[in-house]
């Protein structure tokens, strides 16, 4: 028989000599987001044999685990439905958050405004107008018992969206689970602590990268001693996503941060098998469904493959890429809000076709403010849905052996590995970042993409095809606005929040730490003291100011 090479070409050049009308097409070329061209249609690879394939594919919830990272996948369990919320003060979060969990949410997610991100108290002159705007307020432990006010920490997951001031937030948490009488080894949750990611893409660093990086693995030796279901670290590659990078590009500079952690990690003298285990990643879900779905799959075998190869890793649960997934914001529209409940469907069938183990959907009116409990309700719904109705959970990997998703895979693959070889090059991601290498592709990568928007190329609904000269009757939507005097109701909190504690302790527990930052010890612990003896995140946060001094970010010429 002849190979498929021979089969395709025949089949291309019998339809051009009888039937040419038919490959007439809509466009000059087809192209995925990340520029990948199309074929008409594809078939299985010339060199497929049963050894490649189980090299390559292998038996879903084994290595190279492109198949899922567990044999029944939703057979056996869903996904986390866990929706990122967080707004003006810890009471009107802690509101939201015990909504959706009467409307079936399945884990907490939380989002932290400016300030928090930042290392500010909420009356600092550098958090005037943005304290609850994007996320809710946390300066004091008294804030954190409010945020979580009947709400058990030993029975529910939580994902804090916090990377600079992680180890300060953490220790707000495991303090206040001491509290509810909940013992450290039993929270089971996430905490971003990615601070690569912001150098790259997002911005909310504070301190220089080297120290950035060591309370990171910080938090790594922590965790690994005494909190054996947390993830210490969701190693994020949605935020490059949002700045504009393609696929390939997600995968490859998420997976060169990934390896610089377990680089640091092992300097440090853990166990790669031990901390690989409580490694996680965080995706963006954009909108070409397909590739989005073989983003993942690729991402899961290369991590795999690099974690056996470079890092020697034996334990399978080391090997694994376990995942948190958001739908694309920056594929939101201001333009016919309601498009947008389509594009956050599609986006998380993606994510739950190429496995994911945790979802956000975003809400329909993110474009234009903080979403309400209406588009929250609709967003959490959609995941609802997909997981009772839809089907698509009843069988792993349900897209395997497409060979356009298998080809899509492998091209990934190949793209993001070429990316992790270019980053080695220059000496490893912090290398990278600074001579402005990543930033610099993603924001090629961006410029490409809006010149797509921009020529009709690729059409975005309702912006620049099928424009609507007045909002139809029906659409306009109630919008989410944060009392502006959230910012005093806040400052009044910490004012009663520091007199009413023992300043001698506070002043003791922040020279400790302030000693500990000198002589180059574990952080964290040093941080829950500080924490216990009720300093607040701002002054935690400026004694490591202090000690390691602020990062300010070159400009490139």
């Amino acid at each position: 028989m002849q190979n498929f090479k021979q089969l395709r070409d025949d089949w291309e050049a019998r339809l051009q000599k009888e039937q040419p009308d038919v490959l007439k097409e809509r466009k000059e070329s087809f192209k995925t987001l990340s520029d990948i061209p199309v074929q008409r249609a594809y078939f299985p690879p010339d060199d497929l044999s049963p050894e490649k394939y189980m090299a390559d594919q292998g038996l879903p919830g084994e290595y190279p685990f492109i198949r899922g990272v567990y044999p029944s996948m939703y057979r056996g369990r869903l996904w986390t439905m866990r929706q990122y919320a967080g707004f003006a003060t810890a009471e009107e979060t802690n509101k939201r958050y015990r909504y959706l969990l009467d409307e079936g949410q399945t884990g907490l997610s939380v989002a932290f405004d400016l300030p928090t991100q930042m290392g500010y108290d909420s009356d600092h002159p550098m958090s005037e107008g943005e304290v609850g705007k994007v996320g809710v307020a946390i300066s004091t432990l008294d804030d954190m018992r409010t945020l979580f006010d009947a709400i058990p920490l030993a029975k529910v997951s939580t994902s804090m969206t916090i990377n600079s001031t992680a180890a300060i937030l953490l220790g707000m948490y495991v303090t206040l689970a001491g509290e509810q009488g909940a013992p450290v080894k039993s929270l089971a949750g996430t905490i971003q602590n990615d601070v690569l990611k912001e150098y790259i893409a997002r911005g909310t660093y504070i301190l220089p990268p080297g120290p950035s990086l060591k309370l990171t693995i910080d938090l790594f030796e922590f965790c690994t001693k005494n909190m054996p279901r947390w993830n210490m670290i969701s190693i994020s590659g949605y935020h490059m996503r949002e700045a504009g990078c393609t696929a390939a590009q997600e995968i490859g500079f998420t997976l060169s941060d990934g390896i610089c952690y377990v680089e640091e990690a092992i300097k440090r003298g853990l166990d790669v098998n031990r901390f690989g285990a409580q490694l996680s990643f965080f995706f963006c879900s954009h909108n070409n469904l397909l590739e989005e779905v073989a983003k993942f799959r690729a991402a899961r075998r290369l991590w795999a493959r690099i974690m056996v190869e470079r890092f020697k890793a034996t334990d399978p649960r080391a090997m694994m890429l376990r995942f948190h997934t958001q739908t694309a914001g920056c594929s939101l529209t201001a333009q016919q809000p309601n498009n947008n409940v389509v594009r956050v469907a599609y986006q998380a069938l993606a994510a739950v076709l190429g496995g994911t183990q945790s979802l956000h959907t975003n809400s329909r009116d993110e474009a234009l403010s903080l979403p309400t409990e209406e588009s929250v309700r609709i967003a959490l719904r959609t995941q609802q849905v997909l997981a009772f109705e839809s089907g698509v959970v009843d069988t792993a990997d349900p897209l395997a052996g497409s060979y356009y998703v298998e080809s899509l895979t492998d091209e990934l693959e190949s793209r993001a590995r070429d990316y992790i070889g270019k980053v080695d090059a220059l000496g490893g991601t912090v290398r990278a970042i600074e001579a402005g290498y990543i930033q610099s592709e993603i924001e090629r990568s961006a410029y490409e993409y809006q010149k797509r928007i921009e020529s009709e190329d690729y059409v975005v609904v309702g912006v620049n095809k099928f424009q609507e000269r007045q909002a139809a009757e029906g659409e306009a939507l109630k919008v989410l606005r944060v009392d502006p005097s959230v910012r005093e109701r806040q400052v009044e909190r910490i004012r009663a929040f520091r007199s009413k504690r023992n300043g001698a302790a506070v002043n003791a527990a922040l020279q400790t730490l302030r000693s500990a930052a000198k002589s180059n010890t574990n952080l964290v612990q040093p941080i829950v003291d500080a924490v216990k003896a009720l300093a607040t995140l701002g002054e935690i946060s400026d004694v490591l100011r202090e000690v390691y001094g602020e990062y300010r970010r070159q400009s490139r010429r």
